[in-house]
């Protein structure tokens, strides 16, 4: 298990990951996703290690990881740049990974290169992007970690090896009970893949939830009346965004029992009333609507550009 608690690092005068706490538990999928320089690269290099933390506490089974070898080593992290030794081809990092990680699988090795089709006896500076992360995540699962860190991962990967790798990590997960943080900022590469998706923005942690309470607890809601009205007719509705256009409303809605809020507008008395899903990049969108990203201030001002 893997607890976090109050974890803040800052490069000058810039708080990377700011006051993060949170509990990922052993055999679970995390997923976690965020603005651009919202911290999730730094996360990652504090949980491996890579990175001392300014203040706050990390354990991975109970114990500390910064300059801990004993738990680096259930631990394999594939950053967004990878690195391999200069002019080395997959055998030489094979044998490489094999002196770090006592649980270095060889067979393994063997069987995803064949698996991937890559050539082990090339050098790996002739490898495309793509190839190269595919070497990394070979070199990852063969080591056969108890928790595995992948950064922006599927990035370079056509839709096949994005699936292969997808389904790797999920078979590790389910058979070894094993441990997986993504990073991403495609929430579709992880919404059929996470047990657990969490929100990073500006260092801090906004947003975390299992993949099936996020899709049950935000909805959509268009609603009109024939009256007039003002958006402070819903101030007992628990809404994450309102936007009123003539008589018709539109709202997204959080709360544990959609019934209830259903309910509640239903006695209103309005002439229209849809309720609507929302996919998961619907409800990380307007959750950062909610922190201050105004989308619709931008796209308003770029019609009124064009105009």
């Amino acid at each position: 298990m893997i607890t976090i608690e109050n974890l803040t690092k800052s490069f000058d005068d810039i708080k990377a990951v700011s006051d993060v706490s949170c509990n990922i538990p052993d055999g679970c999928i995390y997923g976690m996703v965020g603005s651009n320089g919202a911290g999730k690269s730094t996360f990652l290099r504090l949980l491996t290690g890579v990175y001392k933390q300014d203040s706050g506490d990390i354990k991975i089974d109970g114990k500390p990881v910064y300059e801990n070898p004993e738990t680096k080593n259930m631990i394999t992290y594939v950053p967004d740049e990878v690195f391999f030794l200069s002019g080395s081809d997959m055998k030489r990092m094979a044998e490489f990974y094999s002196s770090v990680y006592e649980s270095f699988d060889m067979d393994r090795f063997n069987m995803l290169t064949e698996a991937f089709n890559l050539d082990p006896k090339r050098k790996i500076t002739g490898f495309s992007k793509g190839m190269k992360r595919q070497v990394a995540v070979i070199m990852a699962l063969s080591s056969r970690p108890k928790y595995m860190f992948f950064d922006e991962t599927f990035d370079g990967l056509d839709p096949v090896m994005r699936n292969l790798v997808k389904g790797l990590i999920c078979q590790d997960v389910l058979d070894n009970k094993a441990t997986a943080i993504i990073t991403s900022h495609s929430l579709r590469e992880l919404e059929d893949l996470c047990d657990q998706l969490s929100l990073l923005h500006e260092g801090g942690l906004i947003l975390e939830s299992d993949i099936d309470r996020l899709k049950t607890t935000h909805f959509k809601v268009q609603i009109a009346f024939n009256e007039e009205y003002t958006v402070g007719k819903f101030k007992e509705i628990p809404y994450l965004y309102i936007k009123k256009q003539g008589s018709v409303t539109n709202m997204i809605v959080t709360g544990n029992s959609e019934e209830d809020v259903v309910e509640k507008l239903r006695m209103m008395r309005p002439v229209l009333m849809d309720i609507l899903p929302l996919s998961l990049e619907e409800v990380f969108t307007y959750e950062m609507q909610r922190i201050g990203y105004n989308f619709d201030m931008v796209l308003d001002r770029e019609v009124s550009e064009y105009e």
